[in-house]
């Protein structure tokens, strides 16, 4: 199954403000000045950041530093280094069944259901994304329809139709139960502010502080559930330092913020998918049905990314670059291209990737 975006706009608050004039297209580095051409739909903002320091850097028209811009599912990827720091605390465990306890009654096949099958889109539950009927896709449903007061109860309370583990099934209502998991983990309380204090207290202690975040403004639903699939807000600097983060895991003054090993394992190719790692893209060719999501054939396949609808954009990748010698870089691109009309800025973002780091 091709990942897929809900198609239904969300009345996201999205904070705009730029007096300043655009620049003209020639006074854009040519590194990122694709990304603003005429057939890449509307480019908010571009970021690049070679070896930890930004060399190219531009917003359209109406945006600037003081914009928070919506992630939709890049905020997947920031849910996964969430959960990581829980592994790292020894307080869940990638392989042991998920801590839902609505899924351990007896004789619920969901009780086989582990983190790892959430974090990698395997948990065989019959979550629809999107389909060819706007109606029948349960994430709009939960996301803008009936279900914004308890997100999370609407994604746990549907039943398996596959073996968990057997297949790859793109789903933003998974990553909002992962989000759910988080906060059960750190309180025990039912009230919905008293859940999300802690869940942003804990985002911001574990996380965006120490990378240097200050823009983070995460939404949660009714029941005070962080919409870890969907809507996280910041700005372009700091979507560039979670780039950063995915690069590898540390802050930028080099002190360690991510467990190599769980990013390690969320860049690592899935059983079911290997272009999907946990809740992150890989720049690899798809075993599932559809086009890649990526650009595999262009840049380096060690590439990860955080991907969102409309064309959100954080990639981290490093290699050996046209000059012969060893490069990291955050390519960030952010705007609101309609997903029908992608094909240009994929073809834009990995000429742009295979122009620093070839394909080897």
């Amino acid at each position: 199954m091709q990942r897929q975006w809900p198609i239904v706009a969300a009345a996201a608050a999205i904070l705009l403000t730029s007096s300043a004039p655009a620049r003209p297209a020639s006074t854009i580095d040519p590194r990122i000045a694709p990304l603003f051409a005429a057939d890449q739909g509307e480019p908010r903002a571009a970021l690049l950041i070679k070896d930890g320091a930004v060399v190219a850097k531009h917003y359209a028209p109406g945006y600037s530093d003081a914009t928070r811009f919506i992630s939709w599912s890049m905020a997947k990827t920031v849910t996964a280094m969430l959960v990581g720091e829980l592994v790292a605390d020894g307080k869940l465990q990638l392989d042991a069944p998920a801590p839902i306890a609505e899924w351990h009654r007896p004789g619920d096949p969901r009780a086989n259901i582990t983190l790892r099958h959430l974090l990698t889109m395997a948990s065989g539950l019959e979550h629809i994304e999107v389909g060819r009927i706007i109606e029948r896709s349960d994430t709009n449903q939960v996301l803008f329809v009936g279900g914004t007061q308890a997100m999370a109860a609407r994604a746990i309370a549907k039943p398996v139709d596959h073996a968990p583990g057997s297949m790859f099934k793109y789903s933003s209502l998974t990553t909002i139960i992962l989000a759910e998991i988080i906060t059960r983990t750190l309180t025990d309380s039912a009230d919905p502010q008293l859940r999300a204090k802690a869940y942003r207290a804990f985002a911001y202690a574990r996380l965006w502080t120490p990378a240097g975040i200050t823009t983070a403004f995460p939404e949660f639903d009714g029941a005070g559930t962080q919409i870890g699939g969907s809507i996280i807000h910041m700005s372009l600097d700091d979507w560039g330092r979670m780039g950063k983060l995915l690069l590898d895991g540390k802050g930028a003054d080099g002190s360690p913020i991510i467990a190599p090993d769980w990013l390690a394992f969320m860049k690592a190719p899935s059983a079911t998918n290997p272009e999907y790692g946990g809740q992150t893209w890989l720049n690899r060719v798809s075993h599932v049905a559809g086009a890649p999501t990526l650009f595999p054939g262009k840049g380096p396949d060690t590439l990860a990314a955080m991907d969102g609808h409309l064309g959100q954009f954080v990639m981290a990748f490093s290699g050996v670059g046209r000059d012969g010698k060893p490069h990291s870089y955050v390519l960030v691109r952010l705007g609101k291209t309609q997903d029908d009309k992608l094909a240009p800025v994929m073809a834009a973002m990995g000429n742009a990737v295979d122009a620093l780091v070839p394909a080897r």
